[in-house]
């Protein structure tokens, strides 16, 4: 039985680039909405949502955590008696766990943007913005931090409008800045309000500051032009002079930031207690409820035909699966989204993705790492299945009569590997538990054995990415293990097109083996992949042997043809071939496949790619010059310097192979003043110096 209707649920995500203040943010949240009674800190390792001990100790977020909790509005919203259920997503904001804000983005109906209001637009949060765009995410913004030391509301949020969006449009504007941020006008309803009493609980109504009220009269002024712009009516009577009522500029802007067409811009300091109850406020008022969007589209199994569900509880069951988490208390936890139907404990569910059944034992409903049993689930809510066996990130969990197979999750390839070798024996036996159960939790996480060595070989998102995990190991499964240093994930490609043939013939005596294909080969757009394409004619191949020509050249390209690495971004075309009655397998298909990839890639022009990284470097005016030629001699190109204040801000694009120990080194070179981001771009050919020494192992 629902206890809340669907029109007054919000399924949101907190999202930011790290150190903007998200954590702190959501602390709020979960203290005025009441599901904490004592305001955590970062600073002093009590959060809430940051529940890792990891997480405690490095003061970030590492894991997307979720909480559901209960907001009653307060003054921007008339609808005071009502209260709304909040399914909060909180996010990391390093680059390194980016693939919690993609799966979180892919399921959530709407996202609260946090900037720093001294730094404005960062790396991440374009990184982020980006993700939100792909999945058509509905979004405010809340400027943070404007008690900051070198706060500037303006600078941020024309940052936003140069940076992300045109459609940016502020709503409040703070009153005071700095040590002087005492707290903001609602250009609206052109009130303003102050934020007093322990907690900032207390919220009184002021006079508009006289030498405010010109900057708060100009900015309503262009907020209102901006809001009838996306109504025809309501701009036929704003241009006949008639002054649109705040009831029809909240329900236009409404539709507006639904169809993100306008996003709303709020303010204040989550640490000092200002402006946070009135982002929750603009939470009910502008983002959605499941029943504002669009029905959810998905494939039917059997027909391949697309079909959608719509969001209520009547509706076949259908839910994504977007997260699974190892839990030290109930075991495995499958994080779900119910797009349409209920899903009730003990009942038997589709997963349409693998064409499996999984048993709904347990379903909880999460408070960051502490769990409340429930019965059932309903459509347009968030929970965790219990124990899932078969589940893992991106599939469909549905209706087993029903079924039906929504769009997946894509992710980023890693970009760095390291060697994990376990202590002793029995590190060895708990190290492939730990490793299987980290792979299934992080998508983002791969591991490979290396065939001539023996040895592990583990690869992710970044260095930190990498050391979270072996600390993850050693903490929650008591793995102890060597590792080496981090190396970087090239991969090859090749720059022509080429056709080779592939003939495996084996006499010995008795039954032989014998197969032959000539394949083609041909360079894809950079990030495209691979694609295998079958264009025999006449029955040259028999179509069993198309299969095994095609693990053969899955085999050969995951070794390459020049330094081992990944051969990527390649069409394959098997054209033609020939087979013998008696003696062709698929063995000797599998390896004339393989056999063929090979010649011809050595005759494509086979180069090395790098992971470009996209860099952000903030440091004092004196060091710039150093700085500068420090990233130009690490093959760096530098893209933009701007500044903040008189703080000096360089992007650039640099390889990853660069960049290691760079933290230290610019600690060293700007007295410990000068900071860094660093997050995936792209990859790009090695340069033929550079190649050389790929291949022989030295880089």
């Amino acid at each position: 039985m629902r206890d809340y209707p669907i029109e007054k649920t919000r399924d949101i995500g907190i999202i930011a680039h790290i150190d903007a203040g998200k954590t702190t943010v959501t602390e709020r949240v979960l203290f005025y909405t009441g599901v904490s009674h004592k305001i955590g800190e970062v600073h002093t390792g009590d959060t809430v949502m940051d529940w890792m001990e990891q997480e405690r100790e490095r003061g970030i977020t590492i894991t997307a955590a979720a909480t559901t909790c209960f907001w009653t509005p307060t003054y921007a919203t008339g609808d005071k008696n009502q209260k709304y259920r909040f399914n909060i997503i909180d996010t990391p904001g390093h680059i390194d766990f980016t693939v919690e804000v993609k799966r979180s983005m892919r399921v959530l109906d709407g996202a609260v943007v946090v900037f720093d209001g001294v730094a404005g637009v960062e790396p991440q949060s374009e990184t982020n913005w980006h993700y939100a765009d792909e999945y058509k995410v509905p979004r405010i913004c809340f400027i943070n931090k404007l008690d900051r030391t070198g706060a500037s509301f303006e600078k941020s949020f024309d940052s936003i409008l140069d940076r992300l969006t045109p459609n940016a449009i502020a709503l409040q504007i703070p009153i005071g800045l700095e040590a002087e941020h005492e707290g903001l006008i609602d250009l609206l309803t052109m009130k303003a309000y102050d934020f007093t009493g322990e907690m900032g609980v207390v919220i009184k109504e002021i006079e508009i500051p006289e030498n405010l009220k010109a900057e708060a009269e100009k900015r309503r002024h262009d907020l209102i032009e901006k809001i009838v712009e996306k109504d025809d009516a309501l701009m036929s009577a704003y241009l006949e002079g008639k002054v649109p009522s705040l009831a029809d500029l909240k329900r236009v802007l409404r539709k507006a930031t639904l169809a993100v067409e306008l996003i709303p811009v709020f303010c204040g300091s989550a640490l000092k207690n200002k402006g946070v109850q009135f982002m929750l406020d603009a939470v009910v008022d502008y983002l959605p409820s499941p029943i504002d969007l669009p029905p959810v589209k998905g494939i039917d199994p059997k027909s391949s035909a697309e079909i959608e569900r719509k969001p209520a509880d009547n509706e076949p069951f259908s839910a994504l699966a977007f997260k699974v988490a190892t839990d030290p208390f109930v075991g495995s936890l499958t994080f779900f989204r119910v797009y349409s139907g209920v899903i009730k404990r003990g009942t038997y569910v589709a997963n349409s993705s693998k064409n499996t059944q999984e048993r709904v034992g347990r379903i909880v409903r999460l408070h960051a790492n502490e769990r409340e049993e429930v019965e059932e689930v309903e459509a347009g809510n968030i929970a965790a299945l219990v124990g899932a066996k078969d589940t893992s990130t991106g599939d469909t969990i549905c209706d087993i009569d029903n079924p039906i197979i929504l769009e997946s999750i894509t992710f980023p390839e890693p970009v760095i590997s390291m060697r994990i070798d376990p202590k002793t024996k029995a590190d060895q036996e708990k190290m492939g538990v730990a490793l299987h159960k980290l792979t299934e939790e992080d998508p983002t996480f791969r591991v490979a054995g290396d065939l001539e060595t023996g040895e592990t070989i583990i690869s992710g998102m970044g260095e930190l990415h990498l050391e979270i995990l072996v600390d993850r190991m050693k903490r929650e499964f008591g793995v102890q293990t060597n590792t080496g240093k981090p190396q970087v994930a090239y991969k090859e490609t090749i720059k022509k097109e080429a056709e080779a043939e592939g003939k495996y013939i084996k006499q010995s005596g008795g039954k032989g083996q014998y197969g032959h294909c000539w394949l083609r080969v041909k360079p894809m757009e950079r990030g495209k992949g691979f694609e295998f394409i079958d264009a025999t004619k006449g029955g040259s191949i028999p179509k069993e042997f198309i299969s095994p020509i095609e693990k053969g050249v899955k085999e050969a390209l995951s070794r390459g043809v020049i330094s081992g690495h990944l051969m990527t971004d390649v069409e394959v075309t098997v054209f033609d071939g020939s087979y013998h009655d008696v003696d062709s397998s698929e063995i000797a298909f599998k390896l004339a496949g393989s056999m063929a990839l090979r010649a011809a890639a050595n005759l494509a022009k086979p180069v090395i790619l790098e992971p470009i990284m996209k860099i952000q470097v903030i440091i004092p005016p004196d060091y710039l010059g150093d700085i500068t030629g420090d990233l130009s001699s690490k093959r760096g190109k530098i893209e933009e310097m701007s500044e903040r204040g008189i703080i000096k801000v360089v992007d650039a694009k640099v390889p990853l192979s660069e960049m290691f120990g760079y933290a230290t080194k610019l600690r060293s070179m700007t007295q410990g003043r000068g900071s860094f981001t660093m997050e995936f771009s792209h990859y790009d050919e090695v340069p033929q110096s550079v190649s050389a020494l790929i291949i022989e192992g030295k880089k």
